[in-house]
């Protein structure tokens, strides 16, 4: 994971390098602009790029780069069993598209549910489409970490499972082009953003527990 290149993205750069040089060989420079051009964006795209993170259990971090599409409260039947707080975060093409974990804890909880693929930033989308959820917990907090495709992300990729230790801000994940990733957190939790505002993950603090 210290790779400024996501390894995931290999093969895919390397593919588009290579077709950009078949063409440049057989057909000649125009051919070979726009393989070569979406190499690059490739690169752009499956940056990995190295950041400092606060540890401090009292605050809970960004799991994602994007703009906060909504700030919610309602009864989380899935892991926590409570009422809860939700930031959703949309993540364009051009967002890093690493997740990190927003708290230190083990994961006690994990789940892959199949879906549709319909557009991220739509409010269906968090509902029908193709997810990989997440359970966190620690001492002080539990919360809810879901990682959901959007029309253009077919694959949701995870490094860890069940039983793994995470530290705050810890990469353990992305999703292959645009998506939505949602933090689910107790009610007594302060939330500290809201509906539009820029998010970077391991980097924003986006709640702060009750003292």
């Amino acid at each position: 994971m210290k790779s400024f290149i996501i390894k995931d993205g290999f093969v895919i750069i390397l593919g588009c390098f290579v077709a950009a040089i078949v063409l440049l060989l057989t057909a000649g420079p125009a051919w070979a602009a726009f393989p070569f051009a979406l190499a690059l964006f490739m690169v752009f795209f499956f940056r990995n790029p190295e950041r400092e993170h606060i540890q401090d259990d009292t605050l809970l971090l960004s799991p994602a780069d994007g703009t906060v599409m909504d700030v919610s409260e309602f009864y989380d039947e899935e892991y926590l069993e409570a009422p809860a707080k939700k930031v959703t975060i949309f993540l364009s093409v051009f967002d890093v598209h690493v997740n990190r974990s927003p708290a230190r804890g083990e994961i006690k909880y994990q789940r892959y549910t199949c879906g549709v693929f319909r557009p991220a930033y739509k409010n269906v989308a968090v509902l029908e489409n193709e997810r990989h959820a997440i359970g966190i917990e620690n001492e002080l907090v539990k919360i809810l970490v879901i990682q959901i495709a959007g029309i253009l992300a077919r694959r949701i990729v995870s490094w860890v499972t069940l039983g793994c230790d995470l530290k705050q801000g810890q990469r353990y994940g992305m999703i292959k082009f645009g998506s939505c990733t949602e933090l689910v957190a107790p009610s007594n939790v302060e939330i500290l953003v809201r509906k539009g505002d820029k998010v970077k993950g391991g980097i924003t603090v986006i709640g702060r527990l009750a003292s």
